[in-house]
């Protein structure tokens, strides 16, 4: 980022504020001067405005907003003293009551240092506390501050009952100190947490740990292995490295959780009785438990596909990075990747153990059920295989031929505002034809949040994907699938994705749909791709007896323990 860019942006996230503080100081200065005392009340007026919208967007966002907006309200209450000071409205009630506004306001900064010294350790862990110290509501004193001063400049324009305000400003001041107290008490609760950590975990005497750091709102990767991590029957503890995962993990587990954010601070959790850690994720700070050479790291990762991650070399990292089937091995060599066989075990996908295996030929169901499950944009452009852009044409499409449709996107789909809008357009395809035609279709948080992806797979058919783990996946099932090609044209897009070898390519690159009745035609009718899918089936998922399959990966894992 250059010097220039860098002030831009700093101007751009202050220019609220800072038009806040102008106006109160308009405010201030017309208060002293003017003969009427209304000259204050349009600058007082649009500073109270901006302070509003400046708090709702920083609580929106999850943080306190009290540093970036003291001044403001410091300069709304001398226009309120220096408004009944100058028109004779200066009562000791309201006087009193300005003063201690004041002090309330200059308090918050620091009862906000200390709160965000609050953060959680450790929960369901004996000996290190069962319940996480969580951090006190700044935002709840900071809101009573503002009330304080709104009400001091009401007075300070009607010019009585000055006492109101007095009142109102202990009441804040008290809830400013009450919020101090809850910090320190809860910042030394913190310390004394982090005191016995490795005692506690020591007792514990866990075999292993999960290791997971994520952007919020990526639980689904912890997710999916707990259930198998659970059923290796040995203890264990998930170390996370942010707040967010902390709560995150916390619903998902009755398993210890553990918060340690710091390089410096892992230290604490290696205790002697582990053996091995498992990631299930390439996240940079899986570097920072990897250099505890005398246990074993292993893989999990959260999916197999053929995007570019899944073949990124810091995989070499790893001890034994533990894949579905021989596909994955193949395609690290297949893009330039060496690694030795043995830092590989495949395992199959656990997680498909209860994926219903297709019942009859798609082309003897009269209304097949479509699941369509796009990725996400990705984090990078090389890693953007979305498909969504283009979606609402293939879902109108597949209506039109009598198809109802399960519409679960990816989760990470809000991130993106292209592709929010356009999964709200297909959820608004999907309701009217649902109200006019009475198909099932089933989308929203019923498909998102009540059913599993396994869930989704079995309610449906056949599903439409892009370069997605889903549909490896649902490769278990033996169901037909297509993938949309958008981010490699159709005629080289098995070269670059081999998966797609066993489903019917939509041609959608450069963002438009091309041919694509023919290839409905194939994926709902004669399926002349049947065999292909399950002879990838086993390349893709481990050629594994289906009774039985998750055992595989317990066994594999347990030799580790």
């Amino acid at each position: 980022m250059t010097p220039k860019s860098g002030l831009r942006g700093w101007l751009a996230g202050r220019l609220p504020t800072l038009a806040a503080e102008l106006a109160a100081l308009t405010a201030l200065l017309l208060a002293a001067v003017a003969g009427s005392p209304f000259w204050a009340l349009a600058p007082a007026l649009v500073a109270v405005g901006l302070l509003g919208w400046v708090w709702r967007n920083a609580f929106s966002g999850g943080s306190a907003p009290s540093g970036a907006t003291v001044v403001t309200r410091l300069l709304l209450l001398a226009s309120a003293y220096v408004l009944a000071a100058v028109h004779g409205g200066l009562g000791f009630g309201l006087a009193l009551g300005v003063g201690v506004a004041a002090l309330a306001i200059l308090a918050e900064p620091a009862v906000s240092a200390v709160s965000r010294s609050v953060y959680p350790v450790s929960a369901n862990l004996r000996g290190s506390g069962l319940r996480p110290n969580l951090r006190p509501n700044t935002s709840r004193a900071v809101l009573v501050n503002g009330v304080a001063v709104v009400v001091a400049l009401g007075f300070a324009f009607v010019g009585t009952l000055g006492v109101v305000s007095l009142v109102v400003s202990v009441a804040a001041l008290a809830l400013v100190v009450f919020t101090g107290w809850q910090a320190t008490t809860r910042v030394r609760a913190r310390h004394a947490s982090e005191t016995r950590l490795n005692a506690a975990l020591t007792a514990y005497e866990p075999a292993f740990l999960l290791h997971w750091d994520a952007p919020a709102g990526t639980a689904y990767q912890v997710g999916m292995w707990l259930p198998y991590l659970d059923r290796l029957g040995k203890k264990y503890f998930v170390l996370v490295r942010t707040e967010a995962n902390f709560n995150e993990v916390l619903r998902l587990t009755t398993a210890p959780v553990v918060l340690r954010s710091g390089l410096g601070q892992l230290d604490d959790v290696i205790v002697p009785s582990l053996r091995a850690a498992f990631y299930v994720n390439t996240a940079t700070k899986n570097n920072h438990m990897v250099r505890y050479a005398h246990l074993t790291h292993i893989q999990l990762n959260h999916g197999d596909s053929d995007k570019v991650p899944s073949h990124n070399p810091v995989f070499r990292m790893y001890d034994k990075n533990f894949v579905a089937g021989q596909a994955a091995i193949d395609r690290f060599a297949a893009n330039g990747v060496s690694m030795p066989a043995e830092m590989f075990a495949i395992v199959g996908r656990p997680q498909v153990e209860n994926v219903a295996i297709a019942a009859q030929p798609i082309a003897s169901i009269a209304n097949p059920r479509v699941l369509y499950a796009p990725t996400w944009a990705g984090f990078y452009a090389d890693s953007n295989y979305s498909s969504l852009l283009v979606g609402f044409e293939i879902v109108k499409a597949l209506v039109a031929r009598g198809c109802s449709i399960v519409f679960r996107p990816h989760p990470y789909t809000g991130r993106s505002a292209a592709l929010t809008a356009e999964s709200e357009r297909i959820k608004t395809l999907l309701a009217e034809d649902r109200r006019a035609n009475g198909r099932p279709h089933v989308f929203g948080a019923e498909a998102e949040t009540k059913m599993s992806v396994v869930d989704c797979f079995n309610a449906s058919d056949v599903m439409v994907s892009d370069v997605s783990s889903v549909v490896a996946d649902y490769l278990y099932s033996e169901k037909p699938f297509a993938m949309v090609a958008v981010s490699t044209p159709a005629d080289r897009f098995t070269d670059a994705f081999p998966l797609a070898r066993a489903a019917y390519v939509i041609d959608a690159y450069g963002g438009r749909v091309r041919g694509l009745d023919p290839v409905l035609d194939d994926l709902l009718g004669s399926d002349p791709l049947a065999s292909t899918r399950q002879d990838l089936k086993k390349y893709y998922l481990g050629d594994i007896p289906a009774e039985g399959y998750a055992q595989h990966f317990l066994d594999e894992a347990g030799r580790h323990l």
